[in-house]
């Protein structure tokens, strides 16, 4: 009786101890080995500044070239190479490509200097803006950070009428939302700083006199 007793005693303080190793309560399995998620690359566009460098060719390197409203660059021995719509990196594979031509075994290296980005990566203040303009979007984005981009609101400025365009996707149909910017603004009320997303256009419309 007493070996079985040993053996019973054994055998739970083993399936405890296999219990208490597998999973932590309240801390789901998958937590401790799911990567973090990757950052999207900069997708280039129209009206960006780019540096090209390539690689003991100073006749090729250019500072601050660029990126033309048809979203096309030039340096020399390369015309009309399309930009927009493609990461540095990509850019840069296609420049080689293309220069292996004339350079043996080219290495290029693209950085973007200003950016815009394209128009899905933009935020676009239209209307009684200080400064009307595309704004490149910036992770946590608020509309403060929006209004301090463009200079705030003019005299003629309606700012507590104004309205955020926003589409979920390019063929769904806008989703309006009001904002009372005056408020923001001139009084503080942080309840109107709402967070941006990419493709949001801004419309500020003029006061009634």
């Amino acid at each position: 009786m007493r070996r079985v007793m040993l053996s019973l005693s054994v055998l739970l303080a083993l399936g405890l101890g296999a219990g208490g190793c597998a999973e932590r309560p309240g801390l789901p399995a998958e937590t401790a080995s799911a990567p973090a998620p990757a950052a999207a690359e900069y997708v280039i566009g129209p009206g960006d500044a780019l540096d090209v460098y390539v690689h003991r060719s100073p006749e090729l390197t250019i500072s601050g070239l660029p990126v033309r409203p048809d979203g096309r660059i030039s340096i020399p021995l390369v015309p009309d190479v399309e930009a927009a719509g493609r990461t540095p990196t990509r850019l840069a594979r296609d420049l080689e490509e293309r220069l292996r031509r004339f350079v043996i075994d080219p290495n290029v290296t693209i950085i973007v200097r200003s950016f815009v980005g394209t128009s899905g990566q933009q935020v676009r203040v239209i209307g009684e803006a200080t400064q009307p303009r595309a704004i490149a979007y910036r992770d946590g984005m608020t509309l403060l950070d929006v209004m301090i981009d463009a200079r705030g609101l003019t005299r003629y400025a309606a700012g507590n009428r104004a309205e955020i365009i926003r589409r979920d996707t390019p063929d769904a149909p806008p989703q309006v939302i009001r904002v009372r910017l005056t408020d923001l603004l001139r009084n503080g009320d942080m309840t109107q700083d709402i967070r941006m997303r990419p493709g949001d256009t801004l419309l500020i419309p003029q006061g009634w006199f």
